[in-house]
């Protein structure tokens, strides 16, 4: 024998995760828009990595996630290219160093301070540390762009599922009449 029956739990917990799924859509909407407005605010364009292969985005704004991480590319570039292929941390051993043997070689702090090469590796290393964090800042838009995806594509998901067991809660259940198996033994 076959009864339809609704369970108002499953119907009602349905119901709340379309409802949370279309909110989990809608900020991560409003999340991109958000970082994507911010990003375009600052005018912000793709500079080319060198003349000669400048990058297919180069020239454009910087709106999405793609371009942020081509712009974020290009200043790295650019960022080793002035500082002879030497990263931030990198330079500061090497003032550290120069600073050291100027020292050892009879040198005052303040002599050292107004050394040539060692006021050429400070301006280097500030500028390198000035491209490092422009690329943090670029990548930290990269993964807000990435989260607000998660939450879309999750919100779609649970949108799904909710509408599913809403489905479900009116599903067709099969159930046995105890009297009848009684009269036929089973």
């Amino acid at each position: 024998m076959s009864t339809t029956t609704a369970n108002p739990k499953v119907k009602l917990i349905g119901v709340l995760i379309v409802i949370a799924g279309a909110l989990m859509l809608v900020a991560g909407g409003v999340t991109w828009g958000l970082v994507s407005s911010q990003l375009r605010a600052e005018s912000i364009v793709v500079a080319p990595v060198t003349p000669e292969s400048p990058g297919r985005l180069a020239g454009k704004p910087v709106a999405g996630p793609f371009t942020a991480y081509a712009q974020a590319a290009a200043i790295n570039h650019h960022a080793l290219d002035g500082a002879g292929g030497r990263t931030y941390a990198q330079i500061g051993n090497d003032a550290k160093a120069l600073k050291a043997k100027l020292e050892a070689s009879g040198l005052s702090k303040a002599e050292v301070a107004k050394n040539p090469d060692v006021i050429a590796l400070a301006e280097t290393r500030d500028s390198t540390m000035n491209g490092s964090f422009l690329r943090a800042s670029l990548f930290t838009s990269v993964v807000a762009f990435g989260v607000a995806a998660l939450v879309m594509g999750l919100g779609v998901l649970f949108a799904l599922v909710g509408f599913a067991l809403t489905r479900m809660s009116a599903a067709a259940v099969t159930t046995s009449d105890p009297s009848r198996g009684a009269e036929t033994g089973v």
